[in-house]
């Protein structure tokens, strides 16, 4: 299994290839439901795209060095949305399907806490692993050798924010 390093061109270049992969689906929502954080930038983009409301449910699983260690998945209490209700067809987005766990079981919240709202649930990601065991309805990629994916943020997992204030004077004092 090799790694996969992903540019900012390429990363947005996915997501319009998701977007529109979805329009040409003909399928019509009225509410973006993002993963965060993984999905916050995908759903930010769709939701301008398109021109709907987006909501944002929080979780965390990744934890460890470089957050690349699975651990237990944690939601917030609620979703975050500047509308009154949630729409009744939500797209679902996130940045990718690993094992699959958090996209069913953000299924699962959506319906248990806005379930009366819904009519219908669809999902949307970057990239779909071949390990994963949820299979999102639209994907920007598929990917049969489940690397681990390095995305253009994942430099930041990294840094501390004297690390970013040393680089960024190394700059200021180079111009």
């Amino acid at each position: 299994m090799s790694d996969l390093h992903v540019t900012w061109d390429d990363y947005h270049d996915l997501i319009e290839t998701l977007a529109v992969q979805i329009y040409e689906s003909g399928w019509e929502f009225n509410q973006i439901v993002c993963i965060a954080k993984g999905g916050v930038r995908i759903g930010d983009l769709l939701c301008r795209i398109y021109d709907v409301p987006l909501a944002i449910l929080s979780t965390a699983s990744y934890r460890g060095k470089n957050n690349q260690q699975r651990g237990q998945l944690v939601f917030s209490r609620d979703l975050t949305m500047t509308t009154a209700n949630l729409g009744d067809r939500v797209l679902l987005v996130d940045d990718l399907v690993d094992s699959g766990t958090t996209l069913d079981r953000s299924i699962q919240w959506l319906h248990h806490h806005y379930g009366f709202y819904i009519d219908e649930i669809r999902t949307a990601v970057l990239w779909q692993k071949a390990c994963s065991s949820a299979k999102p309805d639209y994907y920007g990629q598929y990917l049969p050798d489940n690397p681990w994916i390095h995305q253009p943020t994942a430099k930041y997992e990294r840094m501390s924010i004297t690390d970013l204030v040393a680089s960024r004077r190394k700059v200021v004092e180079s111009v």
